[in-house]
């Protein structure tokens, strides 16, 4: 029996060719590996799942890579309720952009009144009718003096941060009298919506004086007259501030607009009737005016002339 250190060893050969399939296969799983992480879409099926549709990584079905789909429209809730018309108005069409051609046709082809707010023409309102003293016929709407005391306050929520003024209205009792007055002044809180605070001398025209408060049915009114409109800058107006009106117009003014370099730039409106432009922009420039109907003037050659009432060879267009 040959002694243990006579016992052959295991060959090194098979010990060097075992390691070499083992390190062999190592490498061929390294390239496929490799293979699968680099092929087109750059990413192994679990990445891409994960920034799929549910992550809002990938645009949905109809969008254009790269841009966002549109944001859905909500919807607009109901505006306010005006004071008891007996006659819905017509749906506004759309609203004359500022920007857009200088001067439109004198009447929308549809006859509805894109401007109008609160109160729109060939609407019949009912409230009540009450009376204070006008004095000279000044009021929140800042005219001035009126030769005509034939005026009345428009009710705090129909007087729409002056919307209302300079509104003729066709005012009737239920006696059948009736009277035209010129809305002037502010009926403040408690007064209701449709109500009207008339002159003296025009409530007596419907009822006595001891009456004190009458129903009444009240609506828009365009009268004829000669007079055009003119244009007043409030005081301390200059280049680089200014408060702008407009007087004597014979239907309601819905904008007033400055020119600029880039177009038409809307103003601001007041509860006293001046529309402002607190940084100069378009002061003693060209204006343009829109009544309520969509008509719209163009008005040049006015200065800034502070508490000066400036005439202008413009004036709306009847509306009957």
């Amino acid at each position: 029996m040959a002694s243990a250190s006579h016992r052959r060893p295991r060959p090194a050969r098979k010990r060097r060719t075992a390691l070499l399939s083992a390190a062999v296969a190592a490498a061929v799983g390294l390239v496929v590996c490799l293979v699968v992480a680099l092929r087109p879409g750059g990413e192994p099926d679990t990445v891409r799942t994960a920034a799929g549709p549910d992550a809002g990584g990938r645009p949905s079905a109809g969008t254009a890579p790269g841009k966002p789909a549109p944001a859905a429209k909500a919807k607009p809730g109901p505006s306010a309720a005006s004071p008891g018309p007996t006659s819905a108005p017509a749906t506004p069409s759309a609203r004359p952009s500022p920007t857009a051609a200088p001067r439109s046709p004198a009447r929308p082809a549809s006859g509805t009144a894109p401007a109008a707010g609160r109160i729109a023409p060939g609407v019949t309102y009912r409230g009540v009718a009450t009376h204070y003293d006008a004095a000279d016929g000044d009021g929140a709407c800042s005219f001035g003096p009126s030769p005509d005391l034939m005026v009345a306050a428009m009710n705090h929520t129909d007087y729409e941060t002056s919307a209302a003024c300079g509104a003729y209205l066709l005012v009737r009792a239920a006696n059948g009298a009736s009277v035209t007055v010129r809305v002037t002044n502010e009926c403040p809180l408690p007064c209701a919506p449709g109500q009207l605070d008339l002159s003296k001398q025009a409530f007596a025209k419907l009822a006595g004086l001891s009456a004190g408060r009458i129903p009444i049915s009240w609506s828009l009114l365009s009268p004829a007259t000669s007079d055009t409109i003119s244009i007043r800058y409030k005081t301390g107006s200059s280049r680089h501030w200014c408060g702008i009106q407009a007087l004597g117009h014979r239907n309601p003014l819905a904008r007033l607009e400055v020119r600029t370099g880039s177009g038409w730039q809307r103003l601001t409106r007041t509860e006293y009737n001046y529309f402002l432009s607190p940084d100069g922009t378009g002061c003693g420039g060209p204006l343009r005016l829109t009544d309520l109907h969509g008509e719209r003037l163009t008005v040049e050659g006015v200065t800034v002339r502070p508490d000066a009432v400036q005439p202008t060879r413009v004036q709306f267009a009847r509306v009957t």
